[in-house]
């Protein structure tokens, strides 16, 4: 029974899809394919956690994905331009994001903190910061707060600031660390563990508990109200059909709980 109301559901958003796309028959979704394990070129093609998400919400929509591939600062304003209708980039939920887009929650994360594995700093919270080199990608939630720590927390305490680095790129972020011109990279945590792991000992995560811990969203249009009911339909018919779960196991990622979404609104 379960798999004919799917199967119904997909054969009205396939009608729906189609009128609602800037292209038919196709999703246009932008996304910054530099931040493995989300997004990521294997070879030439599109890989990772969103990568796989999407297509299958597009195969529900009976819709074919293609991405821009777009830096992330640039990913809202190419919203806005209707260079593509979804962002699908690891997008975390915040209250200044959710005033110029809309954001669809779908995943809960948080932020860790990696350093070389020969430093003797090894930071396992942000207020251990202070006065230290810290490196991050550009347009990350996170920023505001470290700089907001540095103020609130370091100067008031008689400590140095955070030195704060922003680069266009999470793997430039760490290649900075690795000729050390950052001491530590803050990073997503499912980023983090995957560059740990990746690096083979020459990294190590320094935090054990997840920092500043956010909703991730995928960013639609504040004026295609249409289009956002049909993406939440698809939603509704991939997770229906059992992949989704799937696919958090596989990334051991995390489903937002009720309560995580409803306190988005308060």
């Amino acid at each position: 029974m379960a798999k004919g109301i799917t199967l119904t559901l997909s054969l009205f958003l396939a009608a729906y899809a189609q009128a609602s796309v800037m292209t038919p028959g196709k999703l246009t979704v932008g996304s910054d394919i530099t931040f493995p394990p989300y997004e990521y070129l294997d070879g030439k093609t599109p890989a990772g956690f969103d990568i796989e998400f999407i297509n299958g919400v597009a195969q529900a929509m009976k819709l074919e994905p293609h991405y821009v591939d777009t830096r992330f600062t640039s990913l809202i304003p190419g919203l806005q331009a209707k260079r593509y209708e979804l962002i699908a980039s690891a997008l975390f939920i915040t209250p200044e994001r959710s005033k110029v887009i809309d954001l669809i929650p779908y995943l809960k994360t948080g932020e860790s903190l990696i350093t070389l594995s020969s430093s003797t700093f090894k930071p396992k919270k942000p207020e251990e910061l202070c006065g230290h080199k810290v490196g991050s990608m550009q347009g990350t939630y996170w920023l505001e707060k470290l700089h907001a720590l540095s103020t609130d927390y370091c100067a008031k305490q008689g400590l140095k600031p955070i030195v704060v680095s922003e680069f266009s790129t999470d793997p430039q972020v760490t290649q900075a660390m690795l000729s050390r011109a950052v001491e530590v990279q803050m990073t997503d945590a499912a980023v983090a563990s995957q560059v740990v792991e990746k690096m083979k000992g020459r990294l190590t995560l320094t935090s054990d508990t997840l920092l500043y811990p956010v909703l991730v969203g995928l960013g639609v249009s504040k004026t295609n109200t249409e289009f956002r009911q049909q993406l939440t339909d698809g939603i509704a018919a991939f997770k229906a059909s059992g992949q989704y779960a799937a696919l958090l196991k596989k990334y051991h990622l995390a489903e937002p709980e009720e309560a995580d979404i409803q306190a988005l609104k308060q």
